[in-house]
């Protein structure tokens, strides 16, 4: 995956729980091509000239190969605090592991949600060695308040996900929140 466009929307201030009417772009944004942890290479669509006017969204990292060289070093130990990650897999393995004792594996149509609050050291490794590791990370900050809270990790596997069954033939798998009467 050598790019990653996304879509902002115009969001009003007081947004409803449901969308009534669709909204304009108001801009497209390329990713841009980098590396990150021991060399794995990845697209950054939300960088820092986006975060403040995106907050809670810090960052949006996508990557996707099937070069085991572009992804086998993996993110070895590294320390997080104040915010938190939402990790989907679309294709691959990854163990997470973390200080606060916390492991998980991260497999195919799954997802990790891990708050780093007051502070953890985490890794995130592939437990593969060839074949295809596609997935992306989105970067949430905690609001001030929460920014010390207890560090907690949770490793949904793609069963455990909620799913919909859009109209059209779509699929929605519920991370956070809820859609169509499913939370």
């Amino acid at each position: 995956m050598d790019t990653l466009t996304t879509t902002l929307a115009t969001v009003p201030a007081a947004a409803a729980e449901t969308v009534q009417r669709s909204r304009a772009v108001d801009r497209v944004v390329r990713g841009i091509a980098t590396s990150d942890g021991a060399g794995v290479k990845l697209t950054r669509v939300l960088t820092q000239n986006l975060q403040r006017r995106l907050d809670p969204f810090l960052m949006l990292d996508a990557f996707g190969t099937d070069s085991k060289d572009d992804y086998i070093g993996g993110f070895p130990d590294h320390p997080h605090r104040g915010f938190e990650t939402i990790t989907y897999m679309l294709a691959g393995r990854m163990r997470h592991r973390d200080s606060a004792g916390n492991e998980g594996l991260l497999q195919n149509g799954g997802a990790q949600w891990m708050v780093a609050g007051a502070g953890v050291v985490h890794s995130e490794m592939p437990e593969q060695e060839d074949g295809r590791m596609e997935g992306f990370q989105l970067w949430l900050n905690l609001p001030a308040a929460d920014k010390m809270t207890a560090p907690w990790y949770r490793d949904l596997p793609a069963a455990e996900i909620p799913t919909v069954a859009l109209q059209n033939g779509g699929t929605v798998r519920v991370l956070a929140g809820a859609t169509h009467g499913v939370a």
